[in-house]
């Protein structure tokens, strides 16, 4: 699961059998009792002890770099996506509708043999763009030109591979009621800095690997001197590293409110012509910027003049052919999966075409989709149910928060009202996506991809000169995800995370709380932990904090993260606590409120034991499962080096900061996951 400041974050899936036994009395355990290893004792493994018989007997798909209860939930929903896809395309859909476009898109992606036969034709204006670059003027205009937007902007301290930088609009951090666009870092081939700049050897190797990687596409697609453009290439992504804000950096979201004015961007960040660059972004009459990035920015910019212009143009043509790789010839799509799929994150077969096209109709009409989806597999009464276990959580929440006997009144009466003013996506969004101005063509997979883009950007656009939307939604509901998004004060809950391994509507109340009660818990505490707690009720960055309740609060965060810190993935590789710290925090709380509001549901009655297994135990075990996880070495790695969730497997381990965990299982001092009560983060 992942906060940030307005990104996405990962989860679960839609009701499989719909409507069906929706108003019959709970009959399931929920739980995979096969996949539990009973011959460990709990307090010494927890993890294993509900997941250790899966953990031995599952092999990761050839075509996975891991596998894990998302997984299980991805595979069902798309089983449902391609039937539904199958549907709209056999049903010769009349022209202009989102079917016909579905149709199209599928079609053209499918089509492998004519988009061989078309070989780099389809990217060659792009390509002659580039090449015809004659000065800083040029080039400025066409970076602006290459922007893309995203909603997704902080899930990484990358953006767009293709983009020098990235654009992003929302509320702007410091200015409540003006929606910017956010201006940041972008530019590299490999995850992020620390690739190009670390003398670990892995690293090394890493970036050797990726040297040739970029002059093979180069060779690929028919460019002439490939070495010598491929090492000028790696040269200038070397400095662009070398200009990005570290890791740290990225996440610390309160000293990242800088507004720049249009004068301030030739001031602060000479180098590129921001007139071009604006123009060709279609953002010339644009004059407040949100700095994300501010000292990325200055120094990106200072690299389109220092940087050879030949190196500049060769780095746009190999990111656009790269950025593509899936719509042009099979030859550049396989060099793609071999070292992005395989010598980064250990997969060694890609996935087939058929299961990649969904993917990509997500990315460019993921509404149109989503919209058959809901229709299709998702009743309103799935919807009626999750909102009631929202409306529980929150009452947890809110009763947590006055029971804090650390929290001053000023700060507890924004903390409430945070809480009691969230507004909550369940299922799909009200309103749905317009693409009747998105081209499709049923030949051309290329141009789907550009136009695609382009129509993203142009949505995205549209919000400038607006007051934010806070029901905006930021995930298909087919995405098996969720997502907190702290300047809306808001959560999204796609359909495609409210099915099995989740949610199950035949199963008591004991595994719903401990699976997708967590995840909602966890959702609304990304409001409360190091970023989210530093916006208020409203969206807005505002300390709200008394400065003794803020220090109460961070010292939490400090124990926390050392408690990550000690959390051994591999020999010699540490979890970083506080690179993942937003989300461990989210996950103590979560997992604190789901357990109040699942004993709030048993209105005073005591628990039903079922296998053998009270209510507390399944509550616990069904947290545990849903973090089944089995990964691969060099995604493990990757993971742990980029990403701000901690592997699965420890994210298991919240429960030893919940007190009930110790009772409900025996746990005792000397057991090899017991904490002192005084070593238990209670954060919330």
């Amino acid at each position: 699961m992942t906060s940030r400041f307005l990104s996405a974050l990962a989860l679960g899936a839609v009701l499989v059998c719909g409507a069906c036994a929706r108003n019959a009395a709970p009959t399931q355990i929920g739980l995979d009792t096969a996949a539990m290893d009973t011959s460990v004792v709990p307090g010494d493994d927890f993890y294993n002890y509900a997941n250790g018989a899966w953990q031995r007997a599952t092999e990761i798909p050839a075509d996975r770099s891991n596998i894990g209860s998302f997984y299980r939930a991805s595979l069902e929903t798309e089983r449902q996506t391609t039937e539904l896809v199958q549907g709209i395309v056999q049903s010769n859909p009349a022209a202009g509708t989102n079917e016909a476009r579905i149709a199209n898109y599928y079609n053209a992606y499918i089509n492998t043999a004519a988009i061989d036969a078309a070989g780099m034709a389809p990217a060659q204006a792009d390509l002659a763009r580039f090449a015809a670059i004659a000065n800083r003027t040029d080039l400025s205009r066409v970076l602006g030109e290459q922007i893309r937007a995203d909603v997704d902007p902080l899930n990484a301290t990358n953006f767009h591979t293709e983009n020098l930088f990235g654009v992003f609009v929302t509320q702007g951090l410091a200015t409540p009621g003006e929606v910017l666009p956010y201006i940041l870092q972008g530019g590299l081939g490999l995850p992020e800095r620390e690739y190009y700049l670390s003398n670990d050897q892995d690293m090394v190797r890493l970036r050797t690997e990726y040297r040739a990687y970029i002059e093979r596409v180069l060779t690929l697609a028919g460019v002439n001197n490939a070495a010598a453009r491929a090492q000028r290439i790696f040269n200038l992504e070397t400095q662009i590293a070398r200009g990005h804000v570290t890791r740290e950096q990225s996440e610390d979201i309160p000293s990242s409110a800088a507004v720049w004015s249009r004068a301030e961007l030739n001031q602060r960040a000479p180098g590129i012509d921001w007139t071009a660059f604006l123009t060709g972004a279609q953002l010339a009459n644009q004059q407040r910027f949100a700095a994300y990035h501010a000292a990325a920015i200055t120094r990106l910019s200072a690299l389109v003049a220092s940087q050879p212009l030949d190196a500049w143009k060769d780095w746009l043509a190999f990111h656009q052919i790269n950025a593509h790789a899936d719509v042009l010839p099979t030859t550049i799509d396989q060099a793609h999966f071999a070292f992005y799929g395989t010598t980064l994150n250990g997969t060694p077969q890609q996935r087939d075409r058929a299961r990649r096209a969904l993917d990509s109709l997500g990315a460019n009409l993921g509404d149109a989709v989503g919209q058959a989806y809901v229709q299709r597999y998702f009743p309103a009464s799935a919807r009626d149910e999750v909102r009631t276990m929202v409306d529980n959580i929150k009452t947890a929440f809110a009763a947590r928060i006055q029971g804090l006997a650390w929290m001053a009144e000023p700060t507890r009466a924004e903390a409430l009202r945070k809480v009691e003013t969230i507004v909550v996506g369940v299922g799909y969004p009200d309103s749905w996506r317009d693409y009747s101005r998105y081209e499709v063509s049923a030949t051309d997979a290329y141009a789907n991809a550009i136009n695609g883009e382009r129509a993203e950007y142009a949505h995205q656009l549209a919000k400038l000169g607006h007051p934010m939307d806070r029901n905006e939604w930021w995930m298909t509901p087919q995405t098996v995800n969720a997502v907190n998004l702290p300047v809306q004060n808001g959560l999204n809950f796609p359909a495609a995370i409210l099915q099995p391994p989740f949610f199950n509507a035949q199963a008591d109340a004991a595994y719903n709380y401990g699976a997708i009660g967590a995840v909602i818990g966890h959702e609304i505490s990304h409001s409360f932990d190091n970023n989210g707690a530093a916006f208020d009720s409203t969206g807005a960055l505002r300390n709200w904090w008394t400065d003794a309740d803020l220090a109460n609060f961070r010292t939490q965060g400090e124990a926390l993260a050392r408690q990550y810190d000690a959390y051994e993935a591999l020999p010699g590789l540490h979890v970083n606590g506080t690179l993942t710290l937003g989300e461990n925090i989210a996950d103590v709380a979560g997992l604190q409120a789901a357990y109040d509001a699942y004993h709030a549901s048993l209105n005073g009655r005591e628990a039903p034991v079922i296998d053998g297994l009270t209510g507390d135990q399944r509550f616990f075990i069904a947290y545990s499962q849903t973090w089944a996880t089995k990964m691969r070495d060099e995604a493990l790695r990757g993971r742990i080096a980029t990403d701000g969730h901690a592997p699965g497997m420890f994210r298991a381990l919240t429960v030893r900061n919940i007190d009930a965990w110790y009772t409900a299982f025996n746990v005792q001092e000397g057991q090899a996951q017991y904490l002192a009560p005084d070593q238990r983060v209670r954060v919330w």
